[in-house]
């Protein structure tokens, strides 16, 4: 379950935003539900107002406006689309770069004494399924090492891992969900 240690203000209007659902809910709520409820994925009505509206557009939007993506309009058959691809090659190829020496380079096979941001990159190339994308550039024999390495760390307990502590308890609660 989700609980709220601190509701001061963070500086990025989503996260605020979610800090002041997280606040209102009466009672806590599981991170699979939180995952649902600010995507927009869930069907409960009793707990629409804790969605967050237009999440993807926002947050495209941020990115075009830092520098990493641009708008273009595609069209589609009959229908026009708008698209966000990345305009900022080199930021991408460093995150790219980041986790490829993570796992390879400076592996420590313990996440507890991994970067919690790594970790928490490593899960969410996952669960957007694109770690396989991540590692494509790397010759046979690396991209097999860093493929099993990060099998074997996103096939740990979250349970026994988040338990372990160190300030990574939500990256494995969210490793949980997305592993349901």
């Amino acid at each position: 379950q989700v609980l709220l240690k601190s509701d001061a203000p963070t500086g990025d209007v989503l996260l605020d935003e979610t800090l002041r659902h997280i606040k209102a809910t009466e009672t806590a709520e599981t991170v699979q539900t939180w995952i649902e409820l600010l995507t927009g994925e869930t069907w409960n009505p009793f707990k629409l107002q804790y969605q967050l509206r237009n999440v993807r557009e926002r947050l495209a939007k941020a990115l075009v406006e830092k520098g990493i993506l641009t708008t273009e309009k595609q069209n589609f058959l009959l229908f026009d689309m708008t698209t966000h691809p990345v305009s900022n090659a080199s930021e991408k190829q460093r995150l790219v770069k980041k986790l490829q020496e993570s796992v390879l380079e400076r592996w420590v096979n313990d996440p507890q004494r991994m970067e919690r941001r790594t970790l928490a990159l490593l899960v969410l190339a996952h669960a957007s399924d694109v770690l396989e994308n991540v590692f494509a550039s790397l010759a046979d024999d690396k991209y097999d090492v860093a493929m099993n390495r990060t099998k074997d760390l996103l096939d740990m307990d979250p349970e026994v891992e988040a338990a372990k502590a160190r300030g990574t308890e939500m990256v494995w609660a969210v490793l949980a969900a997305f592993n349901k």
